[in-house]
């Protein structure tokens, strides 16, 4: 372990994750931050999470980080990669930038980068550019494989949702659950929750 690295002002460890959802993520990339400030003795750690997505700059503790590191309490920020800081490149050249003219110490531990001064916002400028086009080529993959499948006449989108209003009047004609599933092309619990969720018993019937 390294000697501890001493500190007069605080070290940021910034998380983020997309969407509320995503506890297991949040937590691995906390983990991961963890485990490489203790393996590198460094002190002085203050955390920042969010979950919200990184296409916006505006995010609840990114603001706080920044308004810290502008008010001069924050030297060193430490990130799982460089797109939790930011998902746009315009956005994350900026962030970098600003942050580097102020002398502050970025580090991206899953990428092994360690970024300061001139040369580490150029190399910064290039990692977001390459993630940019990485995603606009997925979202161009997705819009060419969403065309072909319109092309073929496959139906996008979201199943409709089954009512007991196609169910009811098949099983009063006299045909089982199963059957029933069979015609509408459901499964058997789909027609039992369906009638549970709208209140109606087989009895009823």
């Amino acid at each position: 372990m390294n000697p501890k690295y001493k500190h007069s002002k605080n070290i940021a460890l910034y998380c983020r994750v997309s969407t509320l959802d995503q506890e297991k993520g949040l937590w691995s990339q906390e983990k991961t931050l963890k485990e490489y400030c203790d393996n590198h003795g460094f002190s002085n750690l203050v955390w920042y999470k969010d979950k919200i997505t990184g296409s916006t700059a505006d995010r609840p503790a990114f603001n706080k980080l920044r308004q810290d590191i502008f008010n001069g309490k924050v030297d060193t920020v430490i990130c799982w990669k460089l797109d939790r800081l930011s998902r746009s490149l315009k956005d994350g050249i900026t962030i970098l930038t600003e942050w580097l003219d102020k002398n502050v110490r970025v580090i991206a531990t899953a990428q092994q980068l360690d970024f300061s001064g001139a040369v580490g916002q150029l190399i910064a400028s290039v990692l977001f550019a390459i993630a940019a086009m990485e995603r606009e080529n997925l979202r161009e993959n997705t819009k060419r494989g969403m065309a072909a499948a319109k092309a073929k006449g496959v139906k996008l989108g979201k199943r409709p949702k089954l009512f007991a209003k196609d169910i009811v009047p098949l099983l009063q004609s006299g045909l089982s659950i199963g059957s029933v599933a069979n015609k509408l092309n459901k499964t058997r619990q789909a027609i039992y929750n369906t009638l549970k969720r709208e209140g109606i018993h087989l009895s009823t019937l």
